[in-house]
């Protein structure tokens, strides 16, 4: 059904972007790296953050980076799977304050056509304070789905379309390589539990 994120695309996706490396697999040496080590997942981009600021992939360098792409006028998974996430940060945030000041969230829209600077913003303020959310041209969005390994699709005619899209929340490291999915999905490995156990696991 349109709208709703494609969760067997993120595993296919994930498998492409892993093709020929050892992350592949469940064991090898990538493992005390995270499941994503070594993946061709991320690249250097610029976009306009909620301020209207210009924000490229190297201003977040020295911090991790919990990535989910979405967009605003999504009627399901992306409020959803958001709400996990930010539960799950301020949760960790509780836990370990200093480990959790060395993590920035970022929401990148797949809607740059509706999805403008101060769309952005009111929606990331509904979420978490420290959320920061991206914007761009189209061409800009397209390229950076396509380097962080995102498959979307607009689907229907007039205002009210529907973008239906991958479930990849990416961890990225301080260097900006990519480190584990973030579960989010239904069932008990995806609650926002779970999500503190992913971010307690590999931020250091």
């Amino acid at each position: 059904m349109a709208g709703y994120a494609m969760n067997k695309a993120t595993l296919l996706i994930a498998c492409l972007a892993f093709a020929g490396l050892s992350a592949c697999s469940a064991g090898g040496s990538n493992a005390q790296q995270g499941p994503l080590a070594g993946a061709r997942i991320g690249a250097p981009f610029t976009l306009t953050n909620q301020d209207g600021k210009a924000v490229t992939w190297d201003s977040f360098k020295g911090k991790y980076r919990l990535v989910y792409f979405g967009y605003t006028y999504c009627p399901d998974v992306c409020p959803v799977d958001l709400q996990k996430i930010t539960q799950a940060f301020t949760a960790f945030e509780k836990q370990d304050p200093k480990r959790a000041a060395r993590i920035q969230p970022i929401f990148i829209t797949l809607d740059p056509q509706r999805d403008t600077v101060p769309v952005i913003k009111n929606y990331v303020a509904a979420f978490h304070p420290r959320l920061i959310g991206l914007t761009g041209t189209p061409d800009q969005i397209a390229k950076v789905a396509k380097d962080f390994a995102v498959v979307y699709t607009r689907e229907g005619t007039g205002k009210d379309y529907l973008v239906s899209h991958s479930r990849t929340p990416y961890l990225f490291g301080p260097t900006g390589d990519p480190i584990a999915l973030i579960p989010v999905g239904e069932g008990a490995d995806s609650t926002p539990d779970a999500i503190v156990k992913t971010l307690d696991q590999w931020v250091k």
